[in-house]
């Protein structure tokens, strides 16, 4: 079955962007292109793409070369398999997500006949397609009706954190049950409320610069000096009274649990500050042009 589609991006970049300027005197710093054989600059239209065979040996390489490889991805997006959509692990995303529209009558009915049967489990689509010079793995579920395709990492691309995670370091289950208790606290079925508290606090700063103005100075009431030794556990029974808090709820009061002995090493850093924690954002995800595929 082949259905027409038209791939386009389903996120927009909104970061703030910089330019690169000489601090002396703003001037726009640009990089220019040079050909190390002739030293000289070159235009966007005589610049192609070489294979380094060795290190002295380059070949080059056609779009047309490219264009004509005989893959049957070159032109469409090829499903392979259907897999449970908890089987996908999360670091194998790309973060390009594109959203699949139907290209025509003809491609309506069956673009949304593999759309509510997706919708109807619990499996997504696994597909290959040829995208920005290489071959691509991608996920395709259905959002709001229309399909969309996630790209994802091969096998050899994902990294073994086999060797990451501290061997040394051991908890007790009465931590763990903490540690629920406060994932129980801020569980919630909505995201859509939060924001770019960054690019919000960089309006004013940029507003004030743009008016010859100096930027308004932070506010350092709720800062701490970073670097402390916690009491674990009274950290996280503070953090769970605070989620339920923000929530509305009684908090009560914490349920309070014998510490171990201090020694020779825990009575210097006895009485300490619980350390703040804070919540970074992944930066959004790049807006590529608009492309013909079929599925």
């Amino acid at each position: 079955m082949t259905i027409p589609v038209k791939l386009m991006s389903a996120t927009e970049d909104r970061s703030v962007r910089f330019h690169q300027v000489h601090t002396e005197d703003l001037g726009r710093v640009r990089v220019r292109k040079y050909c190390e054989a002739e030293d000289r600059e070159v235009s966007a239209a005589e610049i192609g793409k070489g294979y380094e065979v060795s290190k002295d040996t380059l070949v080059a390489v056609t779009d047309e070369e490219l264009e004509q490889m005989p893959l049957p991805t070159a032109k469409a997006i090829e499903i392979v398999a259907f897999v449970p959509a908890a089987s996908i692990d999360p670091v194998r995303l790309s973060g390009d997500s594109y959203f699949l529209q139907y290209d025509g009558q003809v491609a309506a009915k069956p673009y949304v006949l593999i759309a509510q049967a997706l919708a109807r489990n619990t499996k997504v689509a696994v597909a290959k397609l040829a995208w920005h010079g290489r071959e691509r793995l991608v996920l395709l579920r259905v959002r709001d009706g229309a399909l969309v395709a996630h790209v994802l990492k091969w096998d050899d691309e994902v990294r073994d954190p086999s060797e990451l995670a501290p061997k040394e370091a051991k908890v007790n289950d009465s931590e763990i049950d903490e540690v629920l208790q406060l994932i129980d606290s801020m569980t919630t079925d909505d995201i859509s409320g939060y924001q770019d508290e960054y690019g919000q606090a960089l309006e004013p700063v940029l507003e004030a610069k743009a008016e010859g103005h100096q930027p308004p100075k932070p506010s350092t009431e709720d800062e701490e000096p970073g670097g402390k030794v916690v009491d674990l556990m009274a950290a996280l029974q503070e953090s769970v009274r605070n989620a339920q808090a923000a929530r509305g709820e009684d908090a009560g009061r914490a349920e309070v649990h014998e510490m171990p002995k201090k020694t020779a090493t825990t009575r210097k850093t006895a009485g300490k500050a619980p350390a703040k924690k804070t919540a970074k954002k992944k930066p959004a995800a790049k807006k590529p042009g608009r492309g013909q595929r079929g599925a």
